[in-house]
Formats: C-alpha cells, sequence, structure tokens
C-alpha cells in the first residue's frame, strides 16, 4: 500500500474516532446516527457543511448530514452561464457531474431552456452565493421541519436578521423533544434592544430565546476567514465559544489539518465582536474606492476604525485586551476581502446602491448595514453616557465615534453621501487614535447591562 493510501486510511480512523467520541457524549446508540444539520446556505454555512461532509461523510452509519434552504430561488441566465464556465473549467467537477447524469441540465440552462434552482445546484455542490468555488455535493432538504426535528447538531449559516424567525419556527418543531440539541452559529450580526435597558441581542441568544434550548447547547463559532480559501484548504483558524462541556469536544470534532479550532468560553462577546468589524469593513471598501486604494489613505482609516473598535470594546468588556488580537485578525482580513468591504466598495463606485436593500445577488446579506444601525441606536442612549474629555461634559458614547456616526447617516439615514467618509477621516478636528485609546484605557467605561450583565455598583 502506498503512502497516500496509508494517510488516507489514517485519516479516515482519526475521523471515526473522534465521531465516535462525540457520539458517546451525546448518547448515541450504535445504528443511530449522529444527525448534524445546516440551516441556511450561504457562503459560510453551505462551506462549513461541506467541510464536515468531506471529513465524516464515508462514516454513513454514523455521521448524516444535510443542509437546508428555502425552495424556489431561480438561478438567472447570466449566473447560469456563468457556472457552465465553473463546471467546464474543472475536469473532476465535469466528469462528477457527467456520473451523477446532472451534466446536462446545466447545457439546458446555458442555454436558456430551462432554469435552475439554487437548492438544486446545491445538491450538486454549487453554493449560489460563490458559484467560483464547487463544493462536495450534499443532501439539501427544502423543508424545515424534516430538516430539523430530529437533529443532534443544528449549525446556523442565517444571517442574524433572518434567525429570529427561522428558529422561532423550529422551536415549535421541538416543544416534544426530550433532549435539547447543541447548535453552533456561525452568524455575526447583533441587534439592539433600548428598553428597558440599552442592551446588544446577538443571534445565540435570538436561538435561546425562540427555541428554548438552554444556553449551555449553544455555541458560536468564528475567526479571520473567507469561506471559499477555507474550502480551498488554505491554512485557517478559528475559535468556538461556549461552556466547557461542549465547546472542546466540539472543538476536536470540527479540526481539520488545515482548519485549526481553538475553544473560549466568552460565547457572548466574540458573537458581538464578530459584529462590530462588519460595521468598520463597510468604511473600509468605501475609503479604498474614494482614493483609488491609496495605502496612505486606508491606513489612516484603519488607525481611526480600530481606535473606535477599541474604545467600545471597553465599554462592553471588563478585560478588553484579551480581545484585541482576535477583533484585529477579524477585521483585517474582512477589510481585505470580506463582502462587508466589497459593499462598501461597490457603494462608493455607484455600482450599488442603497435602493437595492442589503441582500445583494452572489453575495448573500451584508450583515454591516444593520450592525451599524444596532450599535448606533446602542450607543447612542443617554443612560451609557461617558465623559467628554474637552467639553467636561457627559455625552452618548456614539459622540466619541464620528465614523461610526457617519456610517449611519450614510447607509441608514441616507442623508450624506458615501463621500462623507473621507471628511469624517480627515476632520482637522479629529483625535488623534491614542488619544481616543488612552481616553478609553484612562476611564472606567465597562458597561456590564449592555450585555446582559448585572452592572456592578460603580457603574451602576
Amino acid at each position: 500500500m502506498g503512502d497516500g493510501a496509508n494517510g488516507h486510511a489514517a485519516a479516515n480512523g482519526a475521523a471515526e474516532e473522534k465521531a465516535d467520541e462525540l457520539r458517546r457524549l451525546l448518547g448515541k446508540a450504535d445504528g443511530d446516527p449522529l444527525r448534524i444539520v445546516g440551516v441556511g446556505a450561504g457562503a459560510w454555512g453551505s462551506v462549513f457543511c461541506a467541510l464536515l461532509q468531506d471529513a465524516y461523510g464515508h462514516l454513513r452509519d454514523k455521521v448524516q448530514l444535510r443542509i437546508w434552504r428555502r425552495p424556489g430561488r431561480a438561478v438567472d441566465r447570466a449566473t447560469a452561464g456563468h457556472l457552465f464556465g465553473v463546471i467546464n473549467a474543472r475536469e473532476d467537477v465535469l466528469r462528477r457531474l457527467i456520473r451523477r447524469c446532472a451534466y446536462l441540465k446545466y447545457v439546458e440552462a446555458r442555454l436558456g431552456d430551462r432554469t435552475l434552482y439554487a437548492d438544486e445546484i446545491l445538491r450538486d455542490g454549487f453554493c449560489l452565493n460563490m458559484i467560483d468555488t464547487p463544493l462536495c455535493p450534499l443532501k439539501v432538504v427544502t423543508n424545515l421541519q424534516e430538516a430539523v426535528w430530529d437533529a443532534d447538531i443544528v449549525v446556523n449559516g442565517l444571517p442574524s436578521t433572518e434567525t429570529r424567525d427561522v428558529f422561532g419556527e423550529i422551536g415549535r418543531y421541538w416543544k416534544e423533544r426530550v433532549n435539547a440539541p447543541l447548535i453552533i452559529s456561525l452568524t455575526k450580526g447583533i441587534e439592539a434592544s433600548i428598553d428597558p435597558v440599552p442592551r446588544i441581542i446577538t443571534p445565540t441568544q435570538m436561538i435561546c430565546n425562540a427555541t428554548k434550548v438552554p444556553l449551555d447547547n449553544v455555541l458560536y463559532l468564528g475567526g479571520p476567514n473567507i469561506a471559499s480559501e477555507i474550502y480551498n484548504k488554505e491554512y485557517a483558524n478559528a475559535r468556538i465559544c461556549g461552556t466547557d462541556k461542549w465547546r472542546k469536544p466540539l472543538a476536536k470534532f470540527l479540526r481539520q489539518p488545515h482548519f485549526i479550532v481553538w475553544d473560549n468560553n466568552d460565547l457572548i462577546t466574540h458573537e458581538v465582536m464578530g459584529g462590530l468589524k462588519n460595521v468598520y469593513a463597510i468604511g473600509a471598501g468605501m475609503v479604498a474606492a474614494l482614493t483609488n486604494e491609496s495605502a496612505t489613505s486606508k491606513s489612516v482609516y484603519f488607525a481611526l476604525c480600530t481606535s473606535e473598535m477599541i474604545y467600545i470594546t471597553h465599554l462592553l468588556e471588563e478585560e478588553p485586551e484579551k480581545l484585541a488580537g482576535p477583533l484585529l485578525a477579524d477585521t483585517y482580513v474582512t477589510l481585505l476581502k470580506g463582502r462587508n468591504a466589497w459593499y462598501g466598495h461597490r457603494l462608493a463606485k455607484g455600482e450599488l446602491t442603497l435602493e437595492m436593500g442589503d441582500s445583494i445577488k452572489g453575495k448573500g446579506t451584508i450583515q454591516g448595514v444593520s450592525a451599524v444601525d444596532a450599535f448606533y441606536q446602542l450607543l447612542s442612549q443617554d443612560s451609557l453616557s461617558v465623559m467628554h474629555p474637552e467639553a467636561n461634559k457627559s455625552v452618548a458614547p456614539v459622540e466619541m465615534c464620528p465614523i461610526l456616526k457617519t456610517l449611519y447617516k450614510i447607509l441608514i439615514k441616507r442623508e450624506l453621501p458615501t463621500e462623507s467618509i473621507l471628511q469624517a477621516i480627515r476632520d482637522e478636528s479629529m483625535y488623534d487614535p491614542r488619544e481616543r485609546i488612552e481616553m478609553a484605557q484612562g476611564h472606567s467605561l465597562y458597561r456590564p447591562s449592555i450585555l446582559g450583565q448585572p452592572n456592578k455598583d460603580a457603574n451602576a
């Protein structure tokens, strides 16, 4: 047996061992497969499920994986034509489709003789939001109840704006369940709740509220990664955050040679940071487009936006320094190649308009738009007021975040053009970013109530 065959056998053996270990922890009986269900088939949700299918799909008696997406989403002819080119450029994909007797429908769609649907092409390994990166074939279910009713692990790949409604429906299907499933949320986005006190609501909290699954069974996985690159086996890392009982065994189960999964117990804060960097990524795309990719202007923006993010983390976290590395890494990759920076760039170039909404063909939902609204609404509340260092008076925290204010006026109020982002970073009265960071470090900004924690006496 050659080295390649030996390596393949060893990998399969390691996968079976990891699957058996997780099955034991979940109390699965022999002959009862571990059922993993993806909910939502955007780029990252689809890639995450495809990674698991590649790793564990050969263990059919022990692990079964399926993914739910809504039916009826047609693929337009231009996209079908592009997809046809992708198929013919990859001999392995072409042979696979011919072997599955699935190639002819792509020819007919290219000619305009038939309509393809998103769930149909996902079965063949094509995600509508990422058709340039063919995945492995996936078992796709379009009936939500059928998909989730007996799931052991559910992976939330929905946008934050859809999470509450879909999991509300799922909660109705789970009313009779004895054992709560595990839920891994991939979603980066937040909502703001103002009454009775201003606070952030994250997707994991939405899921718990909607399904009554205990928070101990809900985890968040995020990190500095681009979905297509991870599937193409670019080296990447991520963190799974949640309780000790589940995060460590799940980290081990999800870990692959090119996808390293660390674990952390700080669920809500990491989730919020995933939403925060999307806010500033949109502005980065605008600056890049408006300055013809000026490295100097982009670095000025980066210094200012990171100082605002650091300021905001001091409001959210008692020990914000430990977030600096993960937050900056996630911000960096999003600014380089994420869909939020892409969206800001296209807006500033006039290739997209705000009237088109925040769900963009070929990209999915631009999470940063709703996050701008949520962070602005939250940080504009007087009850969270902070001391302005020069005016020597109390102001809402958003007054210390001019980029966030400008993005809100551009994207949500629609009262300023995209060019205004340049004014925000060129304002002569702008603080040195270092001063904002020193301001955050030198004052007791921490407001536990924002993340739903009880206020300490000092901050009451």
